[in-house]
């Protein structure tokens, strides 16, 4: 399965959680930043048109109670938030940069630089382990995630993903 299967290119964010929140702080200082990572990925794909007449909040929050199971942030700057919800009709995925790295409860400890979320229907626990073991498979690979947080716009990741290997 490739990437460029359930990840959308409209939804994609180079820059994700880098400005100040709207207090001004640091996203790395603030609190929350794992849920404000989380509804920055949620909402890139509802303003790419996906999840239309879902409940954002419940997603949102279907993702957040799977991080309470234990931490998505596997390592070596990667995390891969993930859920399945009702309300969602097909796998679904957005991925996620942050030049700095965020502190993400990581199996390392060290902060994570690439997000990729995936979401999928409740019936599908198969395309869902297909899509996050894609992922893993992908991540491994050191030199593709060097060039992958060397992009700076939606389109260097998407060349970059299109010619990814897909297992």
């Amino acid at each position: 399965m490739r990437l460029t299967t359930f990840l959308v290119k409209d939804a994609i964010l180079p820059g994700l959680a880098t400005a100040p929140d709207a207090g001004g702080r640091d996203p790395a200082a603030a609190g929350g930043v794992k849920e404000r990572v989380i509804r920055e990925l949620v909402g890139g794909l509802h303003t790419a048109g996906h999840f239309a007449g879902a409940d954002l909040e419940d997603i949102t929050k279907a993702v957040l109670r799977r991080e309470q199971l234990g931490t998505t942030g596997i390592g070596r700057g990667i995390a891969i938030p993930h859920s399945r919800h009702a309300s969602v009709g097909g796998l679904v995925g957005n991925l996620g940069l942050s030049a700095p790295g965020l502190p993400f409860d990581s199996l390392d400890g060290e902060p994570v630089g690439v997000f990729v979320l995936l979401v999928s229907p409740q019936d599908q626990p198969g395309l869902h382990l297909r899509a996050l073991e894609a992922v893993v498979r992908t991540m491994r690979n050191d030199e593709f995630v060097a060039q992958l947080r060397a992009c700076t716009t939606r389109d260097e990741v998407w060349r970059l993903l299109e010619n990814a290997p897909g297992w």
